[in-house]
């Protein structure tokens, strides 16, 4: 698909300033979007929604369709009847610039009970609107739901390690869960229609300012997940429920052993066998709450590293041929833009970093999607291609993204070779390195402009979102109240005038 040129913002929700230990979906999320509306950008790019679980990660997830509840704004559940003044006064702590997962959660999740218990018992006029939720969004809620409960139940742990009848979801053994688990899963049900009731609202009220939402799509799920749980004849399993092969990328100069992500691979002859009914079920839900949907990994669409669940490391697995074009044409005959064949007006993004081989640019041209480049990787060589003299307009630049560091904390950290080559090639001195970035990307040729909010504020390497392959540690970087304002509201706004975006 062909986008207008523009430029935006990559934030995700949990990093913006709140009085409960993480960013949310409530007042400061507008007060964001009032923000960058002014500064002229058209494009907010966050990170995948979902129910996050071990190490945090919005890339490993309890489910591929439910919505985060840590997101959900206290402020809103207030204002909804269902809290009052004295609840959140309760849970207010001083904004760090930190989030705390160990405290957030549980009482994040305590608030949350406290809503649904109100909910219950007084009078309230969501009632109507959350039983159509949960008839609307059945095919992948009450599995989610039930998955949830019976998590909770089993003190959280993988659902590989609950009872062999649970496990192979047995229909007495589900029947009878259902009915013992009733009221935990109206709960969660509860949750999720708070979430998306508010993502829903605050969506709106981006594009009533022009502004477009890019959700990201992680190509793989966790195994300890709702989506494998409910239908582990979509991935390489075995009887008891483990993984038989996992994700992963080989070695390269980053690491010696590789990464071994141990996401389950996708079994995508069973995946073809019903039209991916499955992926597709999923891309639909996605563009329900997103305008533009950014596809992580997306070379493992062509082809994908499959690594022994057995190993340790990734050293030693192979190259497996992916669904490729099979998938897209699905995709885009079921979205409906009645083109089955090559050159659709998909509105997606590809992350074509790393490997990319021919296989993959091949994907790329038949659907005509814009793949990425990240002008922080670029300082090695004029024929580098993350340089901007060597971008096409059919791409999103980026300064950087979640899995690097920051503008300074790279110039920071950098080879000297690198740190002289950048200023030799943007006529800079590095004193405003961050922005130096910014405008180079902005003056380009690439249709879409990306920075993260971590860049346009000029932070160091404390503010990195994530260390890819470190666990723990991660996703936890958070903005002050005062970082929106309108002196750096100005300088995009300049930027974006001068460079027509």
């Amino acid at each position: 698909m062909t986008f207008k040129r523009s430029s935006g913002i990559l934030l995700h929700p949990s990093s913006l300033p709140s009085p409960y230990g993480i960013g949310d979906l409530g007042p400061q999320a507008y007060r964001f979007v009032n923000w960058l509306s002014s500064t002229g950008c058209k494009l907010w790019q966050v990170l995948p929604l979902g129910p996050t679980g071990y190490g945090d990660s919005p890339y490993q997830c309890f489910s591929a369709f439910a919505g985060n509840p840590y997101l959900i704004s206290p402020d809103d559940l207030l204002a909804d009847g269902l809290l009052t003044q004295a609840d959140l006064d309760e849970v207010k702590a001083p904004l760090t610039m930190q989030v705390d997962f160990g405290q957030v959660i549980p009482r994040k999740l305590a608030l949350l009970q406290k809503a649904f218990s109100n909910f219950q018992t007084a009078p309230t006029d969501l009632r109507p609107a959350f039983d159509h939720f949960c008839a609307e969004n059945a095919a992948w809620l009450d599995d989610y739901t039930l998955f949830m409960a019976l998590k909770e139940a089993n003190g959280g742990g993988a659902w590989n390690g609950w009872q062999p009848d649970l496990r192979s979801r047995k229909k007495i053994a589900l029947h009878k869960a259902q009915k013992e688990l009733a009221p935990s899963i109206l709960r969660y049900a509860f949750y999720q229609f708070l979430f998306f009731r508010q993502w829903e609202k605050l969506r709106a009220y981006a594009n009533e300012r022009e502004i477009q939402i890019i959700g990201d799509i992680p190509i793989f799920v966790a195994n300890d997940s709702a989506d494998v749980w409910a239908h582990p004849d979509l991935f390489f399993m075995d009887k008891a429920g483990n993984p038989t092969v996992v994700a992963g990328v080989p070695p390269d100069i980053f690491s010696n052993l590789g990464q071994l992500w141990g996401n389950p691979l996708y079994h995508w002859k069973n995946h073809k066998k019903d039209g991916y009914a499955w992926w597709l079920s999923r891309v639909s839900s996605s563009l329900k709450i997103f305008d533009i949907l950014r596809f992580d990994h997306f070379r493992g669409f062509a082809g994908y590293y499959e690594i022994p669940a057995s190993h340790k490391t990734a050293e030693f697995g192979r190259w497996v041929t992916g669904p490729g074009k099979d998938l897209f044409h699905a995709i885009a005959k079921h979205l409906g833009d009645g083109v089955v064949t090559e050159g659709t007006g998909l509105p997606f993004i590809a992350e074509d970093l790393g490997l990319v081989t021919p296989d993959v640019i091949e994907l790329l041209a038949a659907f005509n999607l814009p793949g990425m480049r990240v002008l922080q990787f670029g300082f090695s060589a004029p024929e580098n291609p993350f340089l901007p003299h060597n971008y096409v307009p059919n791409c999103v630049a980026y300064t950087g993204t979640h899995d690097n560091d920051t503008a300074m904390g790279w110039f920071a950290s950098a080879e000297l070779h690198e740190r002289e080559f950048a200023q030799r090639y943007l006529r800079v001195d590095g004193s405003d390195f961050a922005w130096d970035l910014i405008r180079a990307v902005w003056g380009s040729v690439a249709d879409i402009a990306i920075t993260p909010m971590q860049d346009v504020l000029g932070c160091g390497g404390e503010a990195r979102m994530n260390f890819p392959s470190k666990l723990g540690g991660n996703w936890a970087w958070r903005m002050k109240d005062e970082d929106l304002n309108d002196n750096l509201a100005g300088r995009l706004r300049e930027l974006n005038w001068m460079y027509l975006r």
